[in-house]
């Protein structure tokens, strides 16, 4: 039993070197505590976190076998943090949602990071939703950068395969990057395509490979970097990630630095990552 969930992707940053802030709600329950005794150790800021007097519990069970995987979840309901307010209050340079969220406060607070100059990274992260919907594409049109996985871009767009999906997909952002699994990854800006072969790797559990592939993309773009190398750190990233349970394994800067062939440089960055769950 590991955190898992927005924990994922926000811890992932912070091995990499980046101060994050992660948006999140925690109660008197026993997850909460395991959870927050993890992001303490880490290192996360701080100063997006709510406590509750109150279980604000958040489990997802992971169900694999012979290739296949499927997840079982319950949450406590509690009313999200206004992301708007956080955005505003913290300004950072990133905000990283690690899933598809197409209700008008989150759009108009989508809308409030463009007015702040920052970047917004929205993941799908299995999301029951399709483009003929015209609160995604409103979503959509707030995006910066967008990063489903190959089933979930062929379900969003209802086309027949991951290419059409890919074609369809880049038309609506400046930056799609599609994970691909085994094929790798695809990314797309300005009409140019860039692909990146998957790592070989001994897998023992994909979950949080996404969360981790996402923070090696931010990892690069924070950076600087060209898409094509920003891609590449984060195949490395998810690679490394399916190597223990859940996020667990997650890299840190130096050990992605020494797996890319580069010096080591200081981030000196910051990012955000919202969701009201563990």
């Amino acid at each position: 039993m590991v955190p898992g969930g927005a924990y994922s992707p926000a811890m992932a940053l912070r091995r990499l070197g980046h101060d994050v802030m992660w948006s999140t709600d925690f109660g008197t329950d026993a997850f909460s505590a395991q959870v927050l005794a993890a992001a303490r150790h880490e290192g996360l800021d701080e100063a997006a976190f709510r406590h509750h007097p109150f279980p604000v519990r958040s489990l997802t069970v992971a169900l694999a076998a012979d290739g296949e995987r499927s997840m079982v979840s319950f949450q406590d309901p509690v009313a999200p943090a206004p992301l708007a307010l956080l955005l505003r209050r913290h300004r950072p340079r990133f905000l990283v949602l690690p899933q598809l969220r197409c209700d008008e406060a989150t759009i108009g607070a989508l809308r409030v990071a463009r007015e702040l100059g920052t970047v917004v990274v929205m993941d799908c992260h299995d999301t029951a939703a399709a483009l003929t919907d015209p609160a995604v594409r409103r979503t959509m049109a707030e995006v910066d950068v967008f990063t489903p996985n190959a089933a979930e871009a062929v379900r969003l767009t209802g086309s027949g395969d991951v290419e059409d999906a890919v074609t369809e997909l880049a038309a609506l952002v400046p930056v799609l990057v599609v994970k691909r699994g085994a094929n790798g990854a695809t990314a797309v800006q300005d009409g140019k395509r860039h692909d990146v072969p998957a790592v070989p790797t001994r897998v023992v559990d994909t979950t949080g490979a996404g969360d981790c592939f996402n923070a090696g993309l931010v990892h690069g773009l924070l950076a600087g970097w060209s898409l094509p190398d920003c891609l590449t750190a984060a195949v490395v990233c998810g690679a490394a990630a399916t190597t223990g349970p859940g996020s667990s394994a997650a890299l840190r800067a130096d050990d992605l630095d020494r797996r890319l062939g580069r010096s080591t440089e200081p981030p000196g960055t910051s990012a955000m990552s919202d969701e009201p769950s563990h």
